[in-house]
C-alpha cells in the first residue's frame, strides 16, 4: 500500500510547492511589482487556516475517508486550475480591463483569484489533514516502526519538492513568461489530480480497515468498556452504561434538527468544541511545543533571506545555502527514525529538542559578533516614513545571470533589502566591506538547528497521531495547523514592528526565546508521561521505550 501512498503525497506536495511559490510571483507581477496583492494573500490565507481549522478537521471526522480525500483533492485541484486559467486571461487581457469600469473589473478579477487560491488551500489542508493524519496511521496499522518510517519518508519528499519545486516554476518563467507558467502548473494540477485520484482508489481498495471509521459514541462506549475490564466491574453495569450513553447519543440529534438557529450556531460551537478538545488532550503541551516553533525569524523565508541580502550575501550565495539546509533537513528524518528506536519516542522528542536549541545558541552568539548591525537606539519606524516621503525606487540585487532583478525576499522590500551599495556613498569611494562572522554564525546556526527541528516535528506529528481518539484525529489537527498559523502571524506582526536591519538581532534573541519555551513545553509534557524514567538509560537490548503508558493511548484501538 506504501507503494501507491508515496506517490499520491508526492505529486500532491510539488504541486502545493509548486503552486505556493507561484501565486506569490504571479501576484507581484500584475500589481506592477508591488507586493500589496501578496501581502493580503497571505493574511487571508493564515487567517482563514486560523478561523476554519477546527471546522475542516471536524469536517474530515464526520465523513468517509475515501469521501474526504477525494473531495478535498479534487476541489484543491480544480481551484488551482481555475485560477491559472483567470490569470492567464488577466496576462492577456490586463490593459483592456483597466479601462473597463474605471478598473473595477481587473480588482475583481484579484478578489476572484485571492478567493479561489484561499479555496484551494483550505482543500490542502484538509488533504494533508486526511492522508497524512489519518490514512498514513491505518495503513501502518499497529507497527509504530513502520509509522515513524513512513512519517520520516513524507518528509523527505516534502525537502526535495520544497527545493525542486521553485526551480522548476522558477525556470518556466525566466526562460518563458508568467502566462506559460500559469498554463505549467494548470496542465500538471489536472494531470496530477487524475493520477492521485485513481492511486487514492488503489490504496482504498488495498486496505479494508480504512472503510471502517469508528464514531465518537462507539469510542466512548468501548473506551468505558476497556474501563470497567481493567477495574473487575460486573458486565451489566458496563452495558447499561453502554445503553445510557446510546440514549444521551441520540437525543441532541433529534434536538438539531429542530430548526435553523442550531445550524448557524453548529460553526461557532465546533469551533468551540475543537479548542476545548484540543486543550484537552494528553499531548496538548508537545503541540503547543511545536507551534512555538513557527514563532521565529531563524529560518529561509522571506524576512531572513532579506537581511542575508543586506549583510552582503549574493543570491548563489543563498541558494546554496538552502540546499545545505534541505539537505540538513533530511538528516534529520533519518535521526529521527534511529533516535526513536534507540531511546523510544518521548525521549527523541528531548534529545532533538536539545539539539536544536543548541545549534540556535550559535545565532544567539552572531547578534554580538562583528558584522551585526544591531543598533536598538534606531526608531524602528524612521526608515518607514523616510521611505514614504522620498518615494525612492525599489533596490535592485545582482541577479546569477548579470542582469538587475528586483529584490523582493521579504515581505518590506523597501525596508530589509538594499542594494549593493549605500544610497548615500560617493560613487569614487568604495564602501567598507561587511564582516561576514556574524552573517555567517547565524546560517551556520540554523542550517544545523535543522536537524533537531525536523527529528522534533516527526515526533510531535507521531506523537497526534498515536494518542488522539480516531474520531477526533482530523478536528485535533486541525486546530494544530491554526496554532502554527497563529504563532507564524505573530512573527510576521514582530517583524513590522521593528523591519529595520538593526533591529534583526532582536528578533533573532526573541526567537530563540520562544524555541526554548516551545521545548520547556515538551519538557514538562516528557516529565509528566514518563515521571521518574524519564532520564532512564535505554540500551539497545532493551528495546525502545514503550510510550503506550500514557493517558489516552489509542494507537491500539481498532474499531
Amino acid at each position: 500500500m506504501c507503494l501507491f501512498l508515496f506517490p499520491v503525497g508526492s505529486a500532491s506536495l510539488l504541486g502545493d510547492r509548486m503552486w505556493h511559490f507561484a501565486v506569490s510571483v504571479f501576484l507581484v507581477e500584475l500589481y506592477g511589482n508591488s507586493l500589496l496583492l501578496t501581502a493580503v494573500y497571505g493574511l487571508v490565507v493564515a487567517g482563514s487556516v486560523l478561523l476554519l481549522g477546527a471546522i475542516i478537521g471536524d469536517w474530515v471526522d464526520k465523513n468517509s475517508r475515501l469521501k474526504v480525500a477525494q473531495t478535498s483533492l479534487v476541489v484543491q485541484n480544480a481551484s488551482v486550475i481555475l485560477c491559472g486559467i483567470i490569470l492567464m486571461i488577466i496576462f492577456l487581457f490586463k490593459t483592456q480591463l483597466l479601462t473597463l469600469y474605471h478598473g473595477w473589473l481587473l480588482t475583481m478579477c484579484y478578489i476572484l483569484v485571492i478567493t479561489i487560491a484561499n479555496i484551494a488551500n483550505l482543500a490542502s489542508t484538509a488533504t494533508a489533514i486526511t492522508i497524512q493524519r489519518d490514512w498514513i496511521v491505518v495503513v501502518a496499522g499497529e507497527d509504530r516502526s513502520k509509522l515513524a518510517d513512513m512519517n520520516a519518508t513524507i518528509r523527505r519528499i516534502d525537502q526535495l519538492t520544497n527545493i525542486l519545486a521553485p526551480m522548476a516554476v522558477g525556470q518556466i518563467m525566466t526562460f518563458g513568461s508568467p502566462m506559460i507558467g500559469c498554463g505549467f502548473i494548470s496542465g500538471w494540477n489536472l494531470m496530477s489530480m487524475c493520477v492521485e485520484y485513481l492511486l487514492l482508489w488503489k490504496v482504498y481498495q488495498k486496505t479494508p480497515t480504512l472503510a471502517l471509521k469508528c464514531s465518537k459514541v462507539e469510542e466512548s462506549e468501548l473506551k468505558q468498556l476497556n474501563v470497567k475490564k481493567e477495574n473487575d466491574m460486573k458486565p451489566a453495569e458496563g452495558v447499561q452504561l453502554i445503553v445510557e450513553k446510546d440514549v444521551t447519543g441520540f437525543e441532541p440529534q433529534q434536538e438539531k434538527e429542530v430548526g435553523c438557529a442550531a445550524r448557524i450556531a453548529e460553526p461557532f460551537i465546533t469551533f468551540r468544541d475543537g479548542w476545548v478538545a484540543y486543550y484537552n488532550q494528553p499531548v496538548f503541551l508537545a503541540g503547543m511545543g511545536l507551534a512555538f516553533l513557527y514563532m521565529t525569524v531563524l529560518g529561509f523565508d522571506c524576512i531572513t533571506t532579506g537581511y542575508a541580502y543586506t549583510q552582503g550575501l549574493s543570491g548563489s550565495v543563498l541558494s546554496l545555502l538552502m540546499g545545505a539546509s534541505a539537505i540538513t533537513g533530511i538528516m534529520g528524518t533519518v535521526a529521527f527514525t534511529w533516535l526513536r528506536r534507540k531511546c523510544g519516542l518521548i525521549r527523541t522528542g528531548l534529545i532533538s529538542g536539545i539539539a536544536q536549541f543548541s545549534c540556535l545558541v550559535l545565532c544567539a552568539i552572531s547578534v554580538f559578533m562583528p558584522g551585526s548591525p544591531l543598533d536598538l537606539t534606531v526608531s524602528p519606524f524612521a526608515d518607514i516614513s523616510a521611505r514614504l516621503f522620498e518615494n525612492e525606487p525599489l533596490p535592485t540585487i545582482a541577479s546569477p545571470g548579470g542582469e538587475p532583478e528586483v529584490a523582493f525576499a521579504t515581505g518590506m522590500p523597501n525596508l530589509l533589502n538594499g542594494s549593493a551599495t549605500p544610497a548615500n556613498t560617493d560613487p569614487e569611494m568604495s564602501p567598507e566591506p561587511v564582516p561576514l562572522i556574524s552573517v555567517s554564525l547565524l546560517f551556520a546556526g540554523v542550517i544545523a538547528a535543522r536537524v533537531g527541528l525536523w527529528s522534533f516535528d516527526l515526533t510531535v506529528t507521531q506523537l497526534l497521531q498515536e494518542n488522539v481518539a480516531e474520531s477526533e484525529r482530523g478536528i485535533i489537527n486541525g486546530v494544530q495547523n491554526s496554532m502554527n498559523y497563529l504563532l507564524d502571524l505573530l512573527h510576521f506582526i514582530m517583524v513590522i514592528l521593528a523591519p529595520n536591519p538593526e533591529a534583526f538581532g532582536l528578533l533573532v534573541l526573541i526567537s530563540v526565546s520562544f524555541v526554548a519555551m516551545g521545548h520547556i513545553m515538551y519538557f514538562r509534557f516528557a516529565q509528566k508521561s514518563l515521571g521518574k524514567q524519564l532520564f532512564a538509560c535505554c540500551t539497545p537490548d532493551s528495546g525502545a521505550v514503550s510510550d503506550s503508558s500514557l493517558p489516552g493511548f489509542y494507537f491500539r484501538y481498532r474499531p
